[in-house]
């Protein structure tokens, strides 16, 4: 039998994107030709990963693990709803959670290259995502995760599996546990104004700017008197401040009581909220949008167009 040699697996695995193991068990067993081992791939594995990793992903689940005052949110996306309720997916994506939690890797990179088995792929995570994309058909994307590990006390909350929520705290548990349902309905971007991002503030500033601008000739054009610059730079600064009330979590009307703010029902159960993650899955996604009538049509016409 000749000898299978890491440059052979190297070369099957850059032929077919599978997985670095399932690549030497086909060289193995189809005695170290390389069109053989090929072929036996494709027939266990279905696909290539490889075709699969351009279409879009903007389906999937948000995982979470908490273990002590160590945890972690991941977002593991696929192509369809169908997939995303996969039990081997799910396990993918509830094990990547634990992996983070545990191994506190730098990136998805880092992620994908730690051990981990699981329906006869490995030996790592990225071994198992591949091999997974063959067998289901469908490409899988490890898209993003959040570790918690600063020593604080941890809960979660998930809605179904599309929407996941981590809160760090000190404190009380269950108040804890009902700002992470708040932070699931409200969506804040973060804990206080202060935390907002520039580019989100300038992005809403621009906007109240422009409103003012379009304000201001339409008062021109029918004749009205104009608000003067002063005003009109107060009305804008009074937007932003509207939407940092709005997106800060601590400044929001807590939804269980739109009495108090979140900030006041921390403080009556003298429990501190130190962050936050919330992922929803697909956000900031472009999802793909199926036109069945015109798929039909133009798989019509380049009938035509070959019959002529």
């Amino acid at each position: 039998m000749a000898a299978i040699t890491a440059s052979m697996v190297a070369e099957l695995r850059g032929k077919t994107d599978a997985p670095m193991m399932e690549c030497k068990k086909a060289l193995t067993e189809a005695g170290g030709d390389m069109a053989k081992a090929e072929e036996l791939l494709r027939i266990k594995l279905g696909t290539k990963a490889g075709k699969a990793a351009a279409r879009i992903t903007a389906e999937g689940v948000v995982a979470c693990h908490i273990d002590g005052t160590r945890g972690a949110l991941i977002e593991v996306n696929s192509e369809t709803d169908f997939v995303s309720k996969n039990d081997s997916f799910l396990q993918l994506a509830r094990a990547a959670a634990e992996l983070v939690a545990r191994h506190q890797p730098a990136d998805i990179a880092a992620l994908g290259a730690l051990a981990y088995e699981q329906d006869g792929f490995g030996p790592t995570l990225e071994d198992v995502r591949k091999g997974l994309i063959g067998k289901i058909g469908e490409n899988m994307v490890l898209r993003r995760f959040r570790y918690f590990g600063a020593g604080h006390r941890l809960v979660s909350y998930l809605h179904g599996t599309r929407i996941g929520v981590v809160v760090e705290f000190d404190g009380d548990a269950t108040v804890a546990k009902d700002v992470a349902m708040h932070i699931a309905a409200m969506k804040p971007v973060a804990l206080s104004s202060a935390g907002v991002p520039a580019e989100l503030i300038a992005a809403e500033r621009s906007v109240a700017a422009a409103k003012a601008a379009e304000d201001k000739a339409r008062a021109e054009a029918e004749g009205r008197p104009v608000q003067s610059g002063d005003i009109v730079a107060k009305r804008i600064e009074g937007a932003v401040h509207k939407y940092l009330k709005d997106v800060a979590l601590f400044n929001q009307a807590f939804v269980k009581n739109d009495k108090q703010t979140v900030e006041q029902v921390l403080k009556a159960a003298s429990t501190t909220v130190k962050g936050f993650a919330l992922y929803v899955v697909g956000e900031g996604m472009e999802k793909k949008v199926d036109d069945f009538a015109a798929e039909v049509a133009a798989q019509v016409a380049a009938a035509k167009a070959a019959a002529t």
